[in-house]
């Protein structure tokens, strides 16, 4: 795992770290986040889950329940649509997108596609942030509620997991199964930005408590909405 010192805002040069292109798009790096930056992460995110809008399992459109638990920055998602308050919760406003999240995912960009203009120019406002615990699973979707075809950043702590990404066609195979481990990254976007994919495992008593999470997942995606504050959030 890497252990350099804290990061500039495109972080230390691109060799420092291993770079795996798992699909055109699709960059896997893993041990990209220090076991410092991952503790602060699982501070903030404790913070987060206690609200404005605290964290929950979202209620999908035919009346099933996900086994993965979320929390919301800076707009609220939920099936198919964003908004700024979670009007399926409690009504309240979700807490602000933070800058701190912002530098994070301009400097992923930056060290997944090795391209410090493409990175400068992202601009993340949302934020899921998606607990999973031993049993928990994501079925094949797309993220594809966003109004803008930028990159989703994604970030994992805790408990590694089977993450399963496949065409932009259908949910069926092929499809390509990668571990992905605690402090690890994944930048998707281009040809593999409305990919499915899935968490189809979760690989209990791999984490490190080190971290500050002692068990299950935590996986953090930052996107770029394309949205503004009209006066009824949606998605697409």
């Amino acid at each position: 795992m890497n252990t350099d010192p804290a990061p500039t805002l495109f972080g230390p040069p691109h060799a420092a770290y291993e770079r795996r292109e798992i699909a055109p798009g699709a960059v896997h790096l893993p041990g990209w986040l220090t076991p410092g930056e991952q503790r602060d992460l699982v501070t903030a995110c404790r913070a987060w889950a206690a609200g404005p809008v605290p964290i929950r399992r979202t209620r999908l459109p035919r009346g099933g329940v996900m086994s993965v638990q979320t929390v919301c920055l800076g707009w609220h998602w939920q099936p198919y649509a964003y908004s700024r308050t979670a009007d399926d919760v409690n009504g309240r406003r979700v807490a602000p997108f933070p800058a701190r999240l912002a530098d994070l995912g301009r400097r992923a960009v930056a060290d997944a596609y090795q391209d410090e203009e493409q990175a400068a120019a992202y601009e993340p406002d949302a934020a899921l942030v998606n607990f999973y615990d031993g049993t928990a699973r994501l079925g094949m979707h797309q993220d594809k509620d966003e109004r803008s075809l930028a990159p989703v950043v994604s970030l994992s702590i805790g408990d590694s997991c089977v993450f399963r990404l496949g065409t932009t066609e259908h949910r069926n195979r092929p499809w390509h199964d990668v571990t992905l481990a605690s402090g690890d990254l994944l930048v998707f976007g281009g040809p593999s930005r409305l990919a499915y994919h899935a968490v189809p495992k979760i690989l209990p008593g791999t984490g490190d408590p080190a971290t500050g999470l002692t068990r299950g997942r935590l996986n953090l995606t930052l996107r770029v909405t394309g949205l503004t504050d009209e006066p009824e959030g949606a998605g697409r």
